[in-house]
């Protein structure tokens, strides 16, 4: 079946821009981005303004943005210029990780996507590199909650190098570390032995494998696929500059009131994770989100880098 538009009688597969076919069919890179950030992540029109932003950092390096998103039923990897602007400012456009993907394109539903459906759409059209954010993982009270995310199990089934800024400092690190592990999904720390903790350049934990170059991930990702057996993603953890981390002070700070603060109102399940992120925002007066920015187009630059690199082998 083409992957130019999807019939009624088969399967679903992901609708590649013109753009993004025409890159994978040379052999030119291409680097996917997540759209949550852009429909549920940032005020309006700021949003838009950053999305074009980081589409932008990807062609300045050479490479093909692949803007992932779900629209009227179709899951688009590559949007054009109107397309991107309805993720950014269409408010019925839904959250959309892996599991809400299936509902969606059978009921013509449109939504942004989280990392976990993003990795997924893009691994399945044939892209090799994933930029976002931060990652998912365990969250606090584990023992109690069992709450982690799905971007977890996700990522531990699928062939995809994701470049991220590590973990939230919201969740559990250490347990996220050790999930990871377990799922046998392998962690690079870029030109670091310290995990990233997101909008901290360092969470203190370590890693074990250190990359300080795009030609060393692209040989660990070659050497991935010559050993065969099962496909899981390779996490490339990429630190936030320092002089753009967030204060580690406030953050240590802010981050200790919202929890006694999520304790105290009996705030549990899926309602922790955006009261600590909101609590962090009005705490640290914006600089949460600042830091949070920074990481990302740190991120999607180095992913740009990566897929060159992956590209010309």
């Amino acid at each position: 079946m083409s992957l130019t538009e999807p019939s009624a009688t088969a399967p679903r597969a992901p609708v590649l821009s013109a753009e993004v076919r025409a890159a994978l069919a040379g052999h030119r890179p291409v680097v996917a981005l997540e759209s949550t950030i852009i429909a549920h992540g940032l005020p309006r029109p700021r949003n838009l303004r950053v999305a074009e932003e980081l589409e932008g950092i990807v062609r300045s390096a050479g490479a093909v943005p692949a803007t992932v998103a779900v629209l009227d039923g179709s899951a688009r990897v590559g949007l054009d210029k109107a397309q991107l602007e309805r993720v950014a400012e269409d408010p019925a456009m839904r959250k959309l990780g892996h599991r809400d993907l299936a509902p969606a394109l059978a009921t013509g539903a449109s939504g942004a996507t989280t990392v976990s459906a993003t990795a997924f759409l893009a691994a399945r059209a044939g892209l090799r590199v994933f930029a976002t954010g931060g990652l998912g993982g365990v969250h606090r009270g584990w023992t109690e909650t069992q709450d982690e995310s799905a971007d977890l199990r996700l990522l531990a089934r699928t062939g995809i190098t994701v470049v991220c800024a590590g973990v939230k400092s919201i969740l559990d690190v250490p347990a996220t570390l050790q999930r990871l592990e377990t799922l046998g999904v392998g962690v690079l720390g870029y030109g670091t032995d310290r995990f990233p903790g997101f909008y901290l350049s360092s969470s203190g934990e370590p890693v074990d494998w250190t990359v300080r170059s795009p030609e060393e991930v692209a040989e660990v990702m070659a050497a991935q696929d010559a050993l065969g057996g099962p496909a899981a993603a390779l996490i490339v953890a990429n630190p936030v500059p320092q002089e753009e981390q967030l204060d580690p002070g406030l953050h240590d700070r802010v981050l200790a009131e919202a929890l006694d603060a999520c304790r105290e109102r009996g705030i549990a399940g899926q309602a922790v994770t955006p009261f600590l992120l909101d609590h962090l925002m009005r705490g640290t007066e914006g600089a949460s989100l600042e830091a949070n920015l920074a990481a990302v187009r740190g991120n999607v630059a180095l992913a740009a880098r990566i897929a060159t690199a992956w590209a010309a082998r």
